[in-house]
């Protein structure tokens, strides 16, 4: 069973991908900007991040940090390992990097399946690459001290059951907003993070052979 979803997973991965509509099921409403990633081609910064996935006895998980509240951007926010794209790199290696970097799990150690649908995000000016990266067992976290106040693994079967699916009204910087998030246990994923896991979700739904949770 297991090898049949990477196997479905990969293929998924490398053919054509459910994209803006997958991800704007998670977008905060009003939205904040309309431009999207084909809009500002290169016009942007870039940053490359790692959707860590690896098995445990009971099903896959996904690795999250949560930010501590010193970094200059997302501070206590939830997201994947992940930062700007340096000279001289691609996404793949920058992805890579941070999540030795912020993680201290070595890029010998993770093996790349595919790539998600680059996401901008109006807010920072930034194009997001989203990278899936596979361990083979779970992996041993050193979290940077100064940037990961938190590692947060979670199970893929409660991402993909859409009773953890939920929406609230939030006011952030004196705007009024409806969010969808993920919940777990005190958690909430939203924001960019939950734009790009929704389209990850769906194509990882289809994989395992069944319909993907709607919000």
């Amino acid at each position: 069973m297991a090898t049949a979803f990477l196997s479905g997973l990969e293929q998924r991965l490398k053919s054509a991908k459910p994209g803006l509509p997958a991800q704007l099921k998670m977008v905060p409403s009003p939205r904040p900007g309309q431009k999207t990633y084909l809009d500002v081609g290169d016009d942007c910064l870039k940053a490359g991040v790692m959707l860590l996935l690896y098995p445990d006895a009971e099903s896959w998980r996904l690795v999250f940090i949560r930010r501590t509240s010193t970094v200059l951007h997302h501070k206590d926010q939830i997201g994947f390992p992940g930062g700007q794209i340096e000279p001289g790199e691609d996404r793949i290696r920058a992805a890579l990097r941070e999540t030795w970097e912020e993680l201290g799990v070595a890029p010998e150690n993770i093996r790349i399946i595919g790539e998600l649908t680059p996401l901008y995000i109006p807010p920072s000016g930034y194009c997001v690459y989203p990278v899936v990266g596979l361990a083979a067992a779970p992996p041993t976290f050193v979290p940077h001290p100064d940037e990961v106040a938190e590692v947060i693994e979670v199970s893929l079967d409660h991402l993909l059951n859409s009773a953890n699916t939920r929406e609230e009204h939030w006011t952030i910087r004196g705007e009024p907003l409806q969010v969808p998030f993920y919940a777990y246990h005190h958690h909430k994923i939203w924001g960019a993070t939950a734009m790009i896991l929704a389209e990850f979700l769906e194509i990882a739904a289809k994989a395992r052979g069944f319909r993907p949770p709607r919000p």
